[in-house]
């Protein structure tokens, strides 16, 4: 494949919501070829406000500060869908020791009444700090549509039917997960990183840049590539679904989050999961077929039970 960017490509979203055609066209061009050679892109001009990031930030960090018996009342289920992660539980796949990190995840809520309101996990809110659950459930809203656009954007070059990324993750299972990588604690293993290699599991991951240095990607060529954008901008990659969507034309890329090479400070992320709904199949999209699909059919949502098995957040 002939390398069209020497960095992680960054791209203004008014160019695909407020542009020309040909605008958008060069848009979605540079996204696919951002995902292919990068499985990242940087998004900016999204409309995700400042104001919202700047207090969804402070509202987790003064959760996490939280004492850990409180924390711990909101621990919820096995798989670890929604609420409270405590540290060292989550491993990336075939890892021997757990990740430094805790975290907290938010998923879709339905309207009181919703023949849908049983589809997923009930959310769990914590009593303090005050504005906590309208303030992620904004910022979930609000990640979501971008998300959306950047789906969208894809089916041009992939050849899809209009609509067929929107049709699948409408409803999804999608996650927005607030992250707390704490100082590395003195005697840690020698082995334990903030967030060892991995994939992501879903269609796509948006993420708000984070307050902290540590993520990297690993390049076409094995090479680890720091991913380091302004705190106003977005992160997106492609996740293991979107990947077997489309036979691995745009493949899953592994990235990282590395312990401090600095001051031994905590670090907050928070990334959104995209994910489809439950019972949407998981097959090669037709243009991807090339000398024939790689991988079987499968619901999101088996997929989704034998990746967290994997991690270590189910049975």
């Amino acid at each position: 494949m002939t390398r069209k960017y020497d960095r992680v490509p960054e791209l203004s979203l008014k160019a695909l919501t407020e542009g020309s055609p040909e605008t958008r066209a060069e848009f979605e061009a540079a996204l696919m070829e951002g995902f292919r050679q990068f499985g990242f892109i940087i998004l900016k001009d999204h409309r995700v406000s400042r104001d919202l990031l700047r207090r969804a930030y402070a509202l987790a960090a003064e959760f996490f500060a939280l004492p850990e018996a409180e924390k711990l009342r909101y621990v919820a289920g096995v798989d670890g869908q929604r609420g409270y992660t405590p540290f060292g539980r989550e491993h990336a796949k075939n890892a021997k020791v757990g990740d430094l990190k805790e975290f907290w995840h938010i998923g879709r809520e339905f309207e009181p009444g919703s023949p849908l309101a049983d589809t997923y996990p009930a959310n769990v809110w914590p009593h303090r700090p005050d504005g906590f659950r309208e303030t992620f459930l904004a910022l979930y809203d609000a990640l979501e549509e971008a998300g959306l656009s950047m789906l969208e954007a894809l089916e041009p070059s992939l050849d899809a039917p209009r609509d067929y990324f929107r049709n699948m993750a409408t409803n999804g299972n999608s996650i927005l997960r607030l992250l707390h990588y704490p100082p590395v604690p003195d005697g840690a293993d020698p082995e334990a990183v903030r967030a060892a290699a991995h994939e992501d599991i879903n269609l796509i991951t948006i993420l708000v840049a984070a307050n902290g240095a540590g993520l990297e990607l690993l390049t076409r060529e094995g090479e680890w590539l720091p991913v380091e954008t302004s705190p106003d901008n977005l992160i997106v990659d492609a996740g293991d679904m979107l990947a077997r969507a489309t036979n691995d034309v745009i493949p899953a890329t592994t990235h990282r989050v590395v312990n401090p090479k600095g001051p031994n400070v905590s670090r907050y992320s928070m990334p959104f999961f995209m994910h489809p709904h439950s019972q949407a199949v998981l097959e090669c999209i037709p243009s991807c077929r090339g000398e024939g699909a790689k991988y079987p059919p499968i619901t999101a949502d088996a997929f989704l039970k034998e990746r967290l098995k994997e991690i270590g957040l189910a049975g």
